[in-house]
């Protein structure tokens, strides 16, 4: 017997109980849709945190007071141990570390910002000063960013996110006019080209300001973040290793005790971030493995059904000449197309799903492309596994037992 007339005996057979197939093709493609539509969260989030984390370049680490916290335990023996940085602590740096090439200071401060009549609330007014300010990598839409000058001398300008002069100016150019934050007067110098949302917050809601300002409206009081940029990337690590030197010599820590401030780069943020989507992974495989166990076990017995419902069927065919194998093959080909089918509608609704989410919601989400591939193979495979031992028992049936059978 041909391979193509055994497949097309497989496809017949599921075809004559489309309902007994569809709900045994169900349970495959919801383990299936599980998986790939984790993985396309997954994907799509890696993407996010690729491009944001691209904000910080590899040249540059940021010093915080916290750094990346990992638990509520960490963050709660962070909060009564760890310092608060000041821009002294910069200056420290500044004057004594040989591989650093520049030393910024920024803060940020939740505010609104207001113009005549109207106001936008809940804005982040970030204060940085002209080092900080080179190492960011912004775009400018229109004007430019503030000077040195207006840095070192507490200059009233600010530089506008798209969001602030999109409600504030709507038409108008905004270059040059006033508008109010904490009660002050700030002149607009620029605007920064717009970036878009994500996970439903705007990244276009923000002033800046220099950070000499700040100082001379609010005082000296909270931590700052202090930008780094070392002198040579190839000689990042080095450079780091000198900074926590210098800090933790500053802070008067012994060389048993933990850092009492954080450190963060565009690296440590992609291993911490990896590290968490390696879990989540780990799990939803877990899951759908479990799942495709017991899809594989239903299969087994619906095939053993097939095998005691067609055992007639199996006698007349090994009568008129079938081997061993044709039979073998029909059944277990049988199998694997049930197993094949159900890994092709769960890429199918996971594709759905995955579309669904993504224009339905600020959750990024990106499809892989591998999945239809891997889907259907790994359910090829369980399709063989679990179906194998109904197709060798049909197999050996003898023709004549198989004859004497009444049909069911």
């Amino acid at each position: 017997m041909k391979w193509s007339d055994g497949i097309n005996i497989a496809f017949f057979s599921l075809l004559e109980n489309p309902l007994r197939t569809f709900l045994t093709l169900l349970g495959i493609a919801m383990g299936v849709t599980a998986v790939i539509f984790v993985v396309s969260v997954i994907e799509g989030l890696n993407l996010y945190v690729a491009d944001t984390v691209s904000d910080l370049s590899p040249q540059v680490v940021v010093l915080d007071k916290f750094g990346v916290i990992k638990g509520q335990a960490n963050w709660l023996k962070a909060q009564r141990r760890n310092k608060d940085l000041t821009p002294a602590d910069a200056e420290a740096i500044r004057r004594q570390a040989t591989l650093v090439d520049k030393v910024g200071v920024s803060r940020e401060h939740g505010g609104g910002v207001r113009r005549g009549s109207e106001r936008v609330t809940d804005v982040d007014i970030r204060a940085v000063s002209a080092e900080a300010l080179e190492m960011m990598p912004l775009e400018v839409a229109a004007g430019r960013v503030f000077t040195p000058f207006e840095a070192e001398h507490a200059a009233h300008v600010c530089f506008l996110g798209y969001d602030i002069v999109d409600k504030l100016f709507s038409h108008q150019d905004p270059i040059g006019r006033n508008v109010t934050i904490w009660g002050r007067g700030f002149r607009v110098v620029g605007v920064a080209q717009k970036r878009g949302s994500v996970f439903g917050q705007s990244r276009d809601n923000f002033a800046m300001i220099p950070f000499s300002t700040f100082l001379k409206i609010h005082g000296a009081h909270g931590s700052v973040h202090i930008t780094i940029r070392a002198r040579d990337p190839q000689r990042m690590a080095d450079t780091v290793d000198e900074v926590r030197g210098i800090m933790r010599a500053r802070h008067h820590l012994r060389y048993n005790l933990e850092d009492d401030f954080g450190i963060i780069s565009a690296k440590g943020l992609m291993e911490f971030w990896q590290s968490l989507t390696q879990m989540i992974f780990r799990v939803a495989v877990f899951v759908v493995s479990i799942s495709l166990v017991v899809g594989g076990i239903v299969i087994m017995n619906i095939m053993l059904l097939a095998v005691v419902e067609r055992t007639r069927e199996i006698g007349i065919r090994k009568a008129v000449g079938a081997r061993q194998r044709d039979v073998l093959f029909q059944f277990l080909a049988e199998a694997v197309m049930l197993c094949a089918l159900g890994g092709a509608g769960g890429v199918a609704l996971a594709w759905l799903c995955t579309w669904g989410v993504r224009s339905a919601t600020p959750l990024p989400a990106r499809f892989p492309l591998w999945a239809p591939i891997l889907a259907v193979a790994v359910t090829s495979a369980v399709g063989i596994f679990f179906g194998l031992h109904p197709a060798r028992k049909a197999a050996q049936l003898e023709p004549i037992d198989a004859l004497r059978t009444e049909e069911i």
